[in-house]
């Protein structure tokens, strides 16, 4: 609780005191050196409360490089980063609960497909899959997860 709100209420006959909580989650930042850092004006993660939001991660690895030798090398080093995101804010790749995928060609979809799987094996949270005209420095693919503790 952050903040108590306090006011009394009076009539001719009786006096009434309330009292509120101010129940706002708190917001933490999440950051982490085992996935890329930030490379605009935004986080990594942001929990509130039991609920993380993980920002969209393409496949650089820590140091800033993007492999694109495959389409399958640029997924796995990006959900290798959302997966450092979620640990850091104490959580597991099974509490994700919402996924969505940006993909810069759809017919890279059943070699994505087949990565993702390997990181969600039982009860996969639910998803989407965008195909989008570019993403951020040349990448294929780009995830973005809500989870939830």
């Amino acid at each position: 609780m952050k903040n108590l709100i306090l006011f009394s209420f009076c009539n001719s006959n009786y006096c009434w005191n309330f009292s509120f909580a101010d129940k706002t989650p708190s917001r933490e930042i999440i950051l982490t050196r085992n996935a890329p850092a930030p490379i605009g004006p935004y986080s990594q993660g942001i929990k509130v409360g039991n609920t993380l939001y993980v920002a969209g991660q393409v496949g650089f690895t820590p140091e800033g490089k993007l492999d694109t030798s495959s389409v399958e090398n640029e997924c796995k080093q990006a959900l290798n980063n959302v997966r450092a995101i979620v640990e850091a804010a104490g959580m597991s790749m099974q509490q994700v609960v919402k996924s969505t995928l940006y993909v810069t060609d759809l017919k890279n979809f059943s070699k994505i497909n087949e990565v993702y799987g390997t990181y969600f094996l039982q009860n996969p949270p639910a998803r989407e899959t965008v195909q989008v005209a570019a993403l951020p420095k040349g990448a294929r693919f780009e995830i973005s997860v809500v989870a939830v503790k």
